[in-house]
């Protein structure tokens, strides 16, 4: 999916009047800006957060620099994390800790070269802040994880820091949490070029149209998110609407272990969407014309016998060279069904864990959970289904069925679903 730039709501000024920090006598015309923009692009940073946050945002005349301040690592393990996640909600932010901006970084052996988490809570990062955390992110060659949370960042930031990303080399985890944005450009974050693994944007008012986007960034019939891994989007008010539109990405993304959608006001209608995807399923008719043209590709591409013969010859001589194999598209798999004139996939199987507790579903849903379940080939399929909170007994007879199957599959669900659904994951 191709990016676009969120549009600009208001028009640029004639002229800016910012003055830098240590030259008030100093307005920063348009042509003085660029000059700063220029030296900015110029400057070479030294992977050292400590140093090129400050030189940076001198630069850029920013009159209150962000502290670095240390903080205690976290465990590696999921759990863990996620436990040290809302213990930092529950402390550090409700209780305002910060009275100025500040970052918190988690640093390898103390070494400021190696820095693997960046913290930015409860403060509005500006425009100069988020442009010198674009020039410095690549920059940090270990950085695995930022967290953002209530930063106040716009669309525009949303979209340089989705240009930034892919160039950060070990970054993989990103969590944008408490941060509206009236563009709803979040969908950025995982385009198919993305290069995230986890992505957490719990509470973001995201809505029908904000899911509409996600939903076709996780897959479309010709395009497909191959990296991302888990996704939590709890606390978003999706809705039926957009449980439908999540539900549609999900037909053909092979790639997502972990969904949460836990807390979206989602009914029996959204629930249908997202129970039949879980099993086999019609294809559309973009569909089947798309796999058709795949099938063509797939057989015009197929090597004739003079071209092996000529590859085993140049092997034979020892230029041996690795073959990549690309990604086929789920609308290839051999398990394709051919029935009552329709073409049937086998559904989404690479979906593990899945979080629906504090919804509005209803026990006439769970059938069709577990009607899906059930037809999910050993090997593959949910192994957590969290259904806690909503609107059915916890003692009826399909729930417990589901609880069953999910215990056949992963000895551990019971305790692990309840963590989930507690941590809101």
């Amino acid at each position: 999916m191709s990016k676009q730039r969120p549009e600009k709501t208001k028009d640029r000024p004639e002229k800016a009047t910012a003055v830098v920090e240590d030259h008030p006598s100093t307005i920063m015309t348009d042509d003085y800006m660029c000059v700063i923009l220029s030296t900015i692009d110029d400057y070479p940073c030294s992977g050292n957060l400590y140093i090129d946050l400050q030189e940076l945002c001198l630069l850029m005349g920013v009159k209150e620099i962000p502290v670095v301040t240390p903080r205690q690592p976290a465990s590696l393990s999921p759990a863990t994390d996620k436990d040290n996640i809302e213990h930092y909600h529950s402390r550090a932010e409700s209780q305002l800790l910060y009275s100025k901006p500040c970052v918190q970084v988690v640093l390898e052996n103390e070494d400021p070269l190696n820095l693997k988490s960046i913290r930015i809570c409860g403060w509005k990062v500006d425009v100069s802040v988020a442009r010198v955390l674009c020039k410095i992110l690549p920059s940090l060659s270990n950085l695995q994880i930022l967290h953002l949370w209530q930063a106040r960042l716009s669309d525009q930031m949303v979209f340089s820091l989705s240009n930034t990303f892919p160039l950060c080399s070990n970054l993989r985890t990103v969590v944008l949490e408490g941060n509206p944005l009236p563009e709803q450009s979040f969908h950025l974050l995982m385009s198919k070029d993305s290069t995230l693994t986890h992505l957490s944007l719990r509470n973001n008012r995201i809505g029908e149209e904000g899911a509409r986007l996600i939903g076709s960034a996780l897959s479309t019939t010709t395009t497909t998110n191959r990296n991302l891994v888990s996704l939590n989007l709890a606390f978003n008010s999706i809705g039926d609407a957009g449980a439908a539109h999540i539900a549609q990405g999900l037909r053909l993304n092979r790639a997502l272990h972990c969904l949460s959608l836990c807390n979206n006001k989602i009914g029996d209608t959204g629930a249908a969407h997202l129970a039949r995807v879980l099993g086999p399923f019609a294809l559309t008719h973009e569909e089947i014309v798309e796999r058709r043209r795949l099938l063509l590709d797939r057989e015009e591409a197929a090597p004739s016998s003079s071209s092996l013969m000529s590859t085993n010859k140049v092997m034979s001589r020892g230029s041996v060279r690795k073959r990549v194999e690309p990604v086929e598209s789920p609308l290839l798999e051999a398990s394709v069904q051919h029935r009552d004139g329709q073409v049937l996939l086998s559904g989404n199987t690479a979906l593990s864990s899945f979080n629906l507790s504090g919804n509005q579903i209803s026990e006439q849903s769970l059938s069709l959970f577990l009607s899906s379940l059930q037809m999910q080939t050993e090997g593959g399929g949910l192994q957590r289904l969290c259904l806690q909170r909503n609107r059915f007994s916890p003692d009826c007879e399909d729930l417990v069925k589901i609880q069953e199957l999910m215990a056949l599959r992963d000895p551990h669900n019971k305790s692990t679903e309840s963590q989930l659904e507690q941590e809101g994951h």
